[in-house]
């Protein structure tokens, strides 16, 4: 069977992301499509709304084939590390293509623009390390780099301060730099950019619009134009049994106690954790009972919000810079969830995996990217601050890929 992945982490899944699932489907001409979906820690650096497994139930009855986790270690990773340990996983598991939702839609800007960084490389990093002396962050410098090596250039090329062309560049970039064989393609997004507020006239919004309304109204009825049925009783089923949705929020007192029992020293040992933030981040927590006002205690220019807050998911999970530098790929394929014809590909291929297959976390526990993933896992239900977050804690060893 003809394969096709995409890299989510539907938080939560909604009408955007099935427009995305079908075109992907239908461009790839692909039999059975595989997601490879971040855990309970976002690329954002925060907290999933729910956790891996409702967001893999949305998923499977959306009409994703196949589930497979992407470690924490790439999960809460900058772009070009996100992006190599999903485009691993994806060709690992055989994949003919993958499909990226972008901004631009043209799958040749995007070659363009990889030719032309690759050829100027040495220039380009010149650049970006120049424009940092200076004081701005560090997206903003690869945007300004990235502008002073293509001024002169004719070709169509990617606008790289859009975050979905940022992503899909990446996928390209780790795609050509492992030297796979996977073809990519690329879907247009539809109506809603990334930071947009969702608007009621409309059946698409952006993940993030979707989360500022429910998290200023905590009433999912705000919604429900913008989910797939299917995925608004997932939502509805969460609501009633834990009681809460995962947000910094929420979650912020535990991270404030984890903070303050660090030194500002041992603090500056959590992966990102650098240029003296630990001395802000300290201080702050020792002032601020709330999240927002902790984070605007904290913000800085140099970094962006994004960046601080992963920042606060290593040291909420205590992932340090030498675990960072010790993780290179994805060392298993962990399934959380597959349909009857899912099931079925995998089985077809299960011979010739390079990778280890994870059914039971028991049998592999010594691994230790996926005791990243065990912990990251029971500190997202400890977070939640409720009886069901507490039940939860310790599931990975209970609950098995879910089958629909």
């Amino acid at each position: 069977m003809k394969a096709t992945g995409i890299v989510v982490e539907y938080n939560p899944f909604h009408n955007g992301h099935l427009h995305h699932l079908e075109q992907s489907r239908v461009k790839a001409d692909s039999e059975v499509m595989i997601a490879v979906m971040s855990g309970n820690f976002l690329q954002r650096g925060e907290p999933a709304l729910v956790d891996k497994w409702t967001r893999t139930k949305m998923a499977l009855y959306a009409g994703v084939d196949l589930v497979i986790e992407l470690p924490y270690a790439f999960a809460t990773a900058q772009a070009s590390d996100f992006a190599k340990g999903a485009i691993f996983l994806l060709d690992a598991l055989k994949c003919k293509s993958f499909c990226f939702g972008s901004e631009e839609g043209s799958l040749q800007a995007f070659q363009h623009t990889y030719d032309l960084l690759t050829v100027n490389k040495a220039s380009y990093n010149l650049a970006i390390s120049t424009l940092m002396k200076e004081g701005i962050s560090y997206p903003k410098a690869l945007n300004e780099a990235y502008k002073l090596v293509s001024k002169d250039v004719s070709v169509p090329l990617v606008d790289l301060s859009k975050p979905n062309n940022i992503l899909g560049y990446h996928y390209i970039e780790a795609a050509q730099m492992l030297h796979t064989q996977i073809q990519p393609e690329t879907i247009q997004r539809v109506v809603a950019d990334y930071h947009d507020d969702a608007k009621t006239s409309e059946t698409i919004a952006s993940a993030t619009g979707i989360r500022k309304v429910l998290f200023g109204d905590n009433d999912l009825s705000a919604i429900e134009p913008f989910l797939p049925a299917t995925s608004l009783d997932a939502l509805n089923e969460w609501q009633s049994t834990a009681d809460s949705f995962g947000s910094w929020e929420r979650f912020y007192p535990l991270l404030r106690l984890i903070i303050l029992r660090h030194t500002k020293e041992s603090l500056a040992q959590c992966a990102e954790v650098t240029e003296g933030m630990e001395n802000a981040i300290w201080n702050a927590a020792t002032t601020c009972i709330t999240f927002q006002p902790f984070m605007e205690k904290i913000k800085s220019k140099r970094f962006t919000w994004t960046r601080i807050q992963r920042m606060l998911t290593h040291i909420y999970t205590e992932f340090t810079w030498e675990q960072l530098r010790e993780t290179e790929l994805p060392t298993y394929i962990r399934p959380l969830g597959m349909n009857q014809k899912g099931q079925a590909y995998l089985q077809s291929i299960k011979k010739d995996l390079q990778l280890p297959l994870v059914s039971r976390v028991a049998a592999s526990k010594k691994n230790k990217l996926l005791q990243l993933d065990i912990k990251a896992a029971n500190l997202y239900y400890l977070g939640l601050q409720s009886s069901y977050g507490q039940q939860m804690v310790g599931s990975d060893f209970r609950i098995a890929p879910i089958r629909i």
